[in-house]
């Protein structure tokens, strides 16, 4: 039973009393539907789950439940039995994107109190954009994400005792002791192969088989690609698709940005031609965008620019399946020749979101690029992190240079490398690459993030 931290939030949330709908969104295949099963047939005697995209394929019998009856009407067709009352029930519409109609309705479905409600979608954010009448007021959107790190190690058994006593380390700035570094670093390693995909976390877990779970991230793979097809626009559809598929060869190039001419094959186009598409894929949840800033300040959101923007994946496994395949020495062994970069920055990405942070990286003609970007809130500043993968890892002019600049007010860099030893010099402090499984979306008193 795979241990996932946004279960704490579901269970807090159905135990509040607040009479909002929770809405769990997030890509397909990273664990929504098991998680709200887990917690609520824990938490309710009677528990009704309803998947409306297998409702769709099948008999379609909420296809035209519009009002609060017709949706019970349709509901007592499959589980009239389990319908008691709101204390002891929870309605569970998994999959809701299926049909837009029951976004409007939740909100009519929450006046009428009569059954506790949990939802989840795929395609939500796409969804939400898309329908006339959204439920504000009556929903609140949870976003999900693959496993991180953290919930990683706890499924391959290191306790909550252990990460605490890490974490402590983490905010005083000490480093591991020398078995526990190697232990962290051997399994972060197998995180860049596994990803945090539920499915092939599983597939590690149980038969530790690089080939079982080089099968499921590329299943995986082709079904993120197979819901461009989705896209109402038919025009669209091939170019969100493209999108997608350069993602990997985009990662592969010095600069890692999407050009907009390569899309199509067009050197007219603009990045502008194409914001739909990044959208959906952003809010597909299958791809995660790092935006550029040229000239930071605090906070970072009201400094983005749309011209100059990166794409990852949503799972740094399915970025290693299709580069690595089913060899796995390049990232287990440190092989040399190969260059990890994008692989470091793509996990990377992955822990920052999951962690609640938006995603900024630095460009600037004069003084080059920074990898990530992340608000200082103590000091109304921004915190710097440059990714390294090699032994070069104290290299890294752009990020001297970007210190430099006064009025950027830099209080705090960071470099994260596969380097045990935690030190400063000058501004700079350098982490081993898995503590950033500690870095969360708040800056306390004495700067600690």
């Amino acid at each position: 039973m795979l241990y996932r931290k946004i279960g704490k939030r579901i269970e807090s949330h159905l135990q509040s009393g607040s009479d909002k709908i929770l809405v769990v969104d997030g890509a397909r295949q990273v664990g929504k539907s098991y998680i709200i099963r887990q917690v609520g047939q824990k938490l309710f005697d009677n528990y009704i789950e309803v998947n409306m995209e297998a409702d769709k394929l099948g008999d379609r019998i909420f296809a035209e439940a519009k009002t609060v009856n017709d949706f019970y009407l349709a509901l007592s067709v499959v589980a009239g039995d389990k319908m008691k009352s709101k204390d002891d029930t929870l309605v569970f519409i998994d999959e809701i994107q299926a049909y837009d109609h029951l976004l409007t309705l939740l909100k009519f479905l929450r006046e009428d109190g009569r059954f506790t409600y949990i939802a989840s979608g795929s395609l939500l954010g796409v969804t939400l954009k898309q329908t006339s009448s959204i439920p504000l007021g009556s929903i609140e959107v949870e976003q999900m994400y693959p496993m991180d790190f953290e919930e990683f190690l706890l499924a391959n058994g290191v306790g909550q005792m252990a990460i605490q006593a890490m974490r402590v380390c983490f905010n005083e700035r000490r480093a591991l002791a020398d078995t526990l570094h190697l232990k962290m670093l051997d399994l972060f390693k197998k995180y860049l192969i596994v990803g945090g995909l539920p499915d092939a976390v599983n597939a590690f877990l149980e038969q530790h088989n690089v080939m079982a779970i080089r099968k499921v991230q590329n299943d995986i793979y082709t079904l993120y690609g197979v819901d461009a097809s989705k896209y109402e626009q038919n025009h669209a559809r091939l170019k969100i698709q493209r999108i997608y598929g350069m993602i990997p060869s985009n990662l592969e190039n010095k600069k890692k940005r999407v050009i907009a001419k390569n899309i199509e094959n067009k050197m007219s186009s603009r990045m502008e031609n194409y914001s739909d598409e990044f959208e959906y894929l952003v809010s597909a949840g299958i791809a995660l965008d790092v935006k550029a800033i040229s000239r930071p300040s605090y906070p970072l959101i009201e400094n983005s620019g749309k011209n100059l923007l990166k794409l990852y994946l949503n799972d740094v496994g399915l970025l290693t399946a299709l580069f690595f395949k089913n060899n796995i020495q390049a990232i287990m062994q440190d092989v040399r020749s190969i260059n990890l970069g994008s692989v470091y920055e793509t996990v990377v990405a992955q822990e920052l979101k999951a962690h609640g942070f938006d995603l900024y990286y630095y460009d600037n003609k004069k003084n080059g690029e920074v990898d990530y970007l992340i608000d200082d809130v103590e000091h109304l500043s921004v915190i710097p992190l440059e990714i390294k993968s090699g032994k070069d890892y104290t290299v890294h002019s752009a990020l001297d240079r970007f210190i430099g600049v006064d009025e950027y007010n830099i209080h705090q860099a960071f470099v994260l490398s596969n380097e045990q030893k935690v030190y400063h010099k000058g501004d700079v402090t350098y982490l081993p690459i898995y503590y950033v499984m500690f870095f969360e979306f708040y800056v306390s008193a004495v700067g600690t993030l």
